[in-house]
């Protein structure tokens, strides 16, 4: 629960108290496995014997009282002691252990209250069963003894029933982490240097490896197809159902499924750098970080303890004091009660446990939280700002405009442009290469090759200094568009990108790429608005082309021309006017305003820089998970609150009962045996609404 904590191998947070969670995640839960057969074994002998045990001391209850009928009082309290021991000491000896660490790290938590409460019942019994005349006439009732045995046994099975409710839920939460764990594939053909194939482990494989991968295989890293074609079914990282058609050049992703085809791959990513090991990363350490809303819990816990501790010593010194005969034994009783339902586990479970489950249903709905801060703040956000190519549209633009607008043909206008675009990673260059590539244009060999950001590229291309980009990129090389600036209108207005292509400072071509808006794009835009979320596109297009994608979508502002480095600043603007902003984009550029805005969206089919700037991250690409994680983020949040409300309202109502409050009026007391159902209770009602979040519709 405290994510500060580390240590080798399984055990028990030193602040808390309870169970550390793994920080590596492993489909091997053999140390989750030991704790809940541990636990559920201390619950079986404690429930096997505090059954009779019930029976025995509280036989006096029934009616003629069959038990004292043939036991009398002192061999019954040694048969109760005999019945006991093994539950105080052995079954609860986890919560003594940390009981101790509690007091010795002076981090009071709630085995210190149960520890004090159960230790005082039992040893008090204990020695008054031993030892009974070393107690004075006012812990006497009638001249007898009365012992706790029952009380103390009862408490500890009922704590134990509380902790193994708890581990089975918490193995339910990392659900999702053991199901994506379960989708890599388990080893790799691997093609040696002399041709060679033989099947070895993952951890064996090394980048630059090649891998045959045959039909129906699961593809075992990322990589690049190098030989054969098929059709790869994606659904893990898209979502569609439908396979994709793969072939040389293509990139396949780690764990996906092969079709029907056979083929040979280059694995790029291995280990911890596949996209599912760094999709399973994200979760679990978002799983082990603490919402800001934990904050408030985490300042209720500082004092509870203590003050719990303090109201019992309260309630006993009254009960010893005014309280009606037998005065000890009344004061001791209700003492435990106050420590027994007082016990937070429930307050310390309230936020982290529906953290867990958040994260693990954002997981299976393709939303990774990068932490526990980001499903808190979604749900704040009323402003959306989006990045056009790649994130609004498919992000693979096409060319589909070249105009000559000097001596020169179409296709040299065409070879000029992809000769320097092919040292160039903008997904416009890739679409002009690829173009010249379809029309099997012969490009040449580029010198001096330089990319300026945000406006496009130059070099020197036989003997002639070439320059292609956007009017900024003219306009600063001192070339005249004349004429063509009314003809890229033009072409903008068919929502084309247009870039002007110059050859010793004159424009000699234009070419238009078109870039398809995305299937869903429309639908999520419109649930975003209907949620009230204000949607901004920001672009280093220029205002035509990005007005026209902007009507197509119904996207409330525009923000054209952009250059990389002013991206950050826009988000800045927006947030200074009062705006909650997320910004959800797909590229290196936009990193710096993922990482300025309140919320990062990038999308999984973007960059890595991306990726590691966002504080949310759509694996599939599609903006709808945007809606899913705000109303995701909406059922959490409203999930702790619930959480924190039963955790307080049982303490809250409880404490004046334990303590006594009830007495005066109407003579009822609290048994420590119902302070202890109460309290598991209340952990049980945390546990049970947290899991809910599974199944919530979204």
């Amino acid at each position: 629960m405290h994510p500060e904590v580390r240590q080798l191998g399984p055990g028990d947070c030193p602040i808390c108290g309870m169970s550390l969670e793994p920080n590596a995640p492993s489909l091997d839960d053999g140390a989750e496995e030991a704790e809940l057969r541990d636990m559920s074994r201390r619950l079986l002998v404690s429930a096997t014997l505090t059954v009779p045990l019930a029976f025995i001391s509280m036989g006096g209850l029934l009616h003629g009282d069959p038990v004292s009928s043939w036991l009398p009082p002192t061999p019954r309290r040694y048969l109760e002691l005999a019945l006991a021991t093994p539950v105080c000491v052995w079954a609860a000896w986890p919560f003594f252990q940390r009981f101790g660490v509690s007091l010795r790290n002076r981090h009071l938590n709630m085995f210190t209250l149960i520890g004090l409460g159960v230790g005082a019942a039992y040893l008090y019994s204990l020695v008054a069963t031993v030892l009974p005349g070393f107690f004075p006439e006012s812990f006497r009732d009638a001249g007898e003894l009365q012992v706790y045995f029952e009380g103390a046994s009862v408490i500890v099975t009922l704590i134990l029933v509380g902790q193994v409710l708890e581990l089975r839920a918490r193995r339910r939460t990392s659900s999702a982490i053991r199901q994506l764990l379960g989708m890599s594939a388990k080893s790799a053909r691997l093609i040696g240097p002399d041709g060679a194939e033989e099947d070895v482990p993952l951890d064996d494989i090394r980048i630059g490896d090649l891998l045959r991968v045959r039909p129906g295989e699961k593809i075992p890293v990322d990589g690049v197809i190098t030989e054969g074609s098929s059709s790869v079914d994606q659904s893990m990282v898209t979502g569609e159902p439908v396979p994709v058609a793969k072939q040389p050049g293509d990139e396949v992703v780690g764990a996906t499924v092969n079709g029907a085809g056979g083929f040979v791959m280059r694995a790029e990513k291995v280990g911890s750098e596949t996209l599912l090991a760094r999709i399973i990363t994200m979760v679990a350490q978002a799983q082990r970080s603490r919402a800001p809303i934990q904050k408030l819990a985490d300042a209720v816990s500082g004092w509870f303890v203590p003050a719990v501790v303090v109201v019992a010593a309260v309630t006993f010194g009254l009960w010893a004091a005014v309280g009606p005969q037998p005065r000890m034994a009344h004061a001791l009783i209700n003492a435990v009660a106050v420590l027994i339902i007082a016990c937070p586990c429930a307050l310390g479970l309230a936020t982290p446990i529906s953290i867990m489950v958040a994260t693990g249903r954002g997981a299976s709905l393709g939303i990774l939280f990068r932490d526990a801060e980001a499903v808190e703040v979604v749900r704040t956000v009323d402003t959306l700002v989006v990045d056009k190519t790649g994130t609004l549209t498919e992000g693979k633009p096409h060319l589909v405009s070249i105009i000559p607008t000097g001596e020169i043909q179409e296709a040299e206008v065409l070879r000029l442009a992809a000769t320097l675009e092919r040292g160039s990673e903008h997904p416009l260059a890739t679409a002009i290469v690829e173009g010249a590539e379809e029309r099997e244009v012969a490009l040449g060999k580029a010198e001096d090759f330089t990319s300026v950001t945000g406006k496009g590229v130059s070099g020197r291309l036989d003997g002639k200094a070439v320059h292609l980009g956007n009017h900024a990129m003219m306009a600063s090389s001192g070339i005249d568009c004349g004429a063509a600036l009314e003809r890229a209108e033009e072409l903008r207005g068919m929502g084309q990108t247009v870039m002007f292509l110059a050859q010793d400072a004159h424009l000699v071509g234009l070419l238009g790429v078109a870039d398809p808006i995305k299937a869903s794009t429309a639908d999520a835009l419109a649930t975003l608005r209907s949620e009230g979320i204000h949607t901004v596109m920001m672009t280093g297009d220029n205002p035509t082309t990005a007005g026209v994608v902007a009507e197509a979508l119904g996207i409330d502002e525009v923000l054209a021309d952009v250059l990389p480095e002013q991206k950050a600043e826009k988000v800045l603007e927006l947030q200074a006017a009062g705006k909650v902003v997320a910004m959800a984009g797909d590229g290196i550029n936009d990193a710096p305003a993922l990482a300025q805005a309140q919320v990062g969206i990038a999308m999984g089919t973007g960059t890595d820089v991306a990726m590691e700037s966002a504080g949310v991250t759509l694996v599939r690409g599609d903006l709808r998970g945007i809606v899913d994680a705000l109303r995701l983020s909406r059922r959490t949040m409203a999930n702790i609150r619930q959480n924190l409300f039963f955790a307080f309202a049982y303490n809250t109502a409880g404490i004046p009962i334990a303590a006594g409050a009830l007495y005066p009026w109407f003579g009822l007391l609290l048994s420590p045996m119902i302070a202890a159902a109460a309290m598991s209770l209340s952990s049980v009602s945390v546990i049970g609404n947290a899991l809910r979040l599974r199944g919530a519709p979204i």
